[in-house]
């Protein structure tokens, strides 16, 4: 009766941990995009400028592994944003072609 009862409760274990994980990323993303998305709004852009705001993980430390990339309608460059601990958002890097600045 005991090895019906743990079995079932590895499992349910097992199968939580990966979905805990990708809904903490998710969220990560997700928060890291509206931050971003309300930041560009607040400073003048409009968004009918804003062409892409891509959320990614960038395996770098801290919040800035949380990253979102954005680009506006007639500029070639890609840039490069995070939330940082207190909530601000900062740019990280611009990239025009294959040159990161």
């Amino acid at each position: 009766m005991r090895r019906k009862v743990i079995i079932p409760s590895i499992i349910l274990i097992l199968l939580l941990i990966p979905v805990s994980i990708w809904g903490y990323w998710t969220f990560q993303k997700n928060s890291a995009e509206d931050a971003v998305h309300a930041y560009l709004i607040d400073n003048g852009k409009q968004e009918s400028d804003i062409v892409m705001l891509e959320p990614f993980i960038a395996n770098l430390s801290g919040k800035k592994n949380y990253m979102v990339s954005v680009k506006f309608k007639d500029d070639d460059s890609t840039y490069f944003y995070y939330k940082n601990d207190s909530g601000n958002v900062i740019l990280e890097s611009t990239k025009t072609g294959n040159v990161v600045y």
